[in-house]
């Protein structure tokens, strides 16, 4: 469905999986049937290496940074000396490495490791990333001899080229690609984000970071290397958001991914609404959890994109009116596998379609704040069972099937 943006949120692995084929092979070669668990002393000494490591990055220290890699691992330090590089231009506030588990051959170990950055001024918690690193000893130090994704981990956008930021009022853009017209295209979606984030903040009250950082591949296949999944899943996706939902109040550290491809497809409007829509998930983050359907979160998102635009019911949600015009009005809210990646486009389409609706009814029978206030409610709940139906009796002192009916209703008239 081209220019339908999508949230990950949470719902998926945001950052792929990587397995480790060569540790049999590495343990056959020492002589081992099983890992033994490291000595404090060997993980200590792995730890510091890898602190050493850390603060070469937040120095930009090239000869440190490369000086901790393996002599003989000439591919790895070719490709860190790139990435170190592809990192010059983008605003650290921090590196670090937090030891998960480490496992000993001999002079070799492997080692499971949480990366975790920062965006200095912009990012409110780390981002976390999981590494999988192999290491070897000599003469009493250890050496990174391999380096990748873990388990639930993807490659990041430095590994893909040398990054560019470009700083705007509210948001911070780090894309890939040289040249002017890639510039420029930086600048333009800059200008597009800082435009969506007031917009968003008009519809949103109570405190959220007001900026965003924006992840800008420079290709389709690119941004779903970034997301760990296959590209055909976002084919005609022109952003998604990532992050973590957990607990209400969480700090998040979320990260708009655009698809150069089909955003570049978009028009000026297009583009608007996107961004808004996506910056409307980084807001609402800390209000969202488990116990939130996607209808919600993605409807509460396109009612604050399409906010004060003078487009009708009928061109916002065209392909739910084709099918209410065909006698096929939705006996349900869509639930969360209607909007799964990859599946019917126009299916998707009705469910963002109809989520719309949902929120445009709450916020014209309750009003605006009210919308905003069952949003945070049911977040608010323990768990999913029984939250919108708790929200809706609270908030709206009414029930989930009096809700859905009048939402049925409220299809029809505007898109019959």
């Amino acid at each position: 469905m081209a220019g339908r943006a999508r949230t990950a949120a949470g719902r998926h692995g945001a950052w792929g999986r990587t397995a480790v084929p060569w540790l049999a092979a590495l343990l056959l070669a020492a002589g081992c049937t099983a890992p033994e668990k490291a000595p404090d002393t060997a993980t200590g000494a792995i730890g510091r290496t890898l602190e050493r490591r850390a603060a070469a990055v937040m120095d930009r220290d090239e000869d440190a940074y490369l000086a901790v890699l393996a002599p003989s691992a000439r591919t790895l330090r070719a490709t860190a000396r790139e990435e170190f590089e592809n990192l010059a231009d983008v605003p650290l506030g921090s590196w670090t490495y937090h030891l998960t588990d480490v496992e000993r051959a001999g002079d070799r170990a492997t080692v499971q490791a949480e990366l975790r950055y920062r965006i200095a001024g912009y990012d409110t918690a780390p981002v976390s990333t999981p590494r999988t690193l192999a290491l070897e000893e000599r003469g009493g130090r250890w050496y990174v001899t391999g380096d990748r994704p873990g388990a639930g981990g993807a490659p990041q956008l430095w590994q893909q080229g040398e990054v560019r930021a470009v700083r705007g009022a509210h948001s911070l853009v780090l894309g890939v690609g040289a040249g002017e017209a890639a510039g420029a295209r930086l600048r333009g979606i800059a200008a597009a984000a800082d435009r969506a984030v007031p917009a968003v903040d008009d519809a949103w009250p109570g405190p959220w970071a007001r900026r965003v950082v924006l992840l800008v591949p420079d290709s389709l296949e690119s941004m779903a290397g970034l997301l760990g999944a296959p590209a055909a899943g976002y084919r005609g996706i022109a952003a998604v958001t990532t992050g973590e939902v957990g607990s209400p109040g969480a700090a998040p550290a979320d990260r708009i991914v655009v698809n150069p491809e089909a955003y570049g497809a978009l028009s000026t409007y297009g583009r608007r609404i996107v961004l808004t829509h996506e910056t409307t998930h980084v807001a609402t983050r800390a209000a969202t959890s488990a116990a939130t359907p996607a209808w919600l979160s993605e409807g509460f998102a396109d009612w604050v994109a399409y906010r004060g635009t003078d487009r009708t019911a009928g061109e916002i949600a065209p392909e739910l009116q084709r099918a209410v015009r065909r006698g096929e009005t939705p006996g349900r809210l869509p639930s969360d596998e209607d909007f799964a990646f990859g599946g019917d486009a126009d299916r998707l389409a009705r469910s963002y379609e109809g989520a719309w609706l949902a929120c445009e009814l709450i916020a014209r029978d309750w009003g605006d704040r009210r919308l905003t206030d069952f949003y945070r409610a049911v977040g608010a709940h323990p768990g999913r069972e029984g939250a919108v139906e708790k929200a809706a009796h609270d908030v709206l002192s009414t029930t989930p099937e009096n809700l859905t009916a009048r939402w049925r209703g409220f299809v029809r008239q505007r898109l019959a």
